[in-house]
């Protein structure tokens, strides 16, 4: 008996949430620097005036959030897969309290700000049968917002985004260098 407690303890438990994606979308460093080397050419290139389009991967944006969030000393949740679809971002992942952990779902509206940056609104929480965090809306918004500013800041300065798009695996920003 001491000894199945023990097992039992020794293993984590998953206890529900919503359901995971199937498909699991790979996480790395390159897909974020081939992100940011793909900022700065069409902010370049943009530099004339042209409107410029960047685009987004659901590679590109699993990996930049999946390593801020390792970057995190206690992150709400870990192993994130963000899918893009239909004008939303949803984001899954796991969360973790004692030996039990849970999947998590949060669906964001991406929209454009009156100072032409991406206004992140969480629509809905889900992390199964564990509550959701105190400020974890206001939190999440800005660790997304951190990591865009991280990945696109430093390559764009004065770009205003005019619209954002997301639609089968990809999210789409149009704008202007200022």
């Amino acid at each position: 008996l001491i000894s199945l407690v023990l097992a039992t303890l020794a293993c984590s438990m998953n206890i529900g949430g919503p359901d995971y994606p199937e498909s699991e979308i790979p996480i790395s460093q390159q897909a974020v620097e081939s992100m940011k080397s793909q900022f700065k050419n069409a902010i370049e290139a943009g530099a004339t005036g042209n409107t410029v389009i960047l685009t987004v991967t659901e590679a590109q944006i699993t990996s930049l959030i999946a390593l801020k969030l390792e970057s995190q000393s206690d992150p709400f949740f870990t192993e994130p897969q963000v899918h893009l679809r239909n004008g939303k971002m949803t984001i899954y992942g796991k969360a973790t309290q004692g030996y039990f952990w849970a999947t998590v779902k949060i669906v964001v509206a991406v929209g454009v700000d009156e100072q032409g940056q991406p206004d992140i609104k969480i629509e809905s929480a889900d992390f199964g049968p564990f509550p959701v965090p105190s400020g974890f809306s206001n939190v999440f918004a800005a660790t997304i917002e951190e990591a865009y500013t991280g990945a696109v800041g430093p390559v764009a300065t004065g770009f205003r985004i005019e619209q954002i798009g997301i639609q089968d695996g990809f999210m789409v920003m149009a704008g202007k260098v200022k």
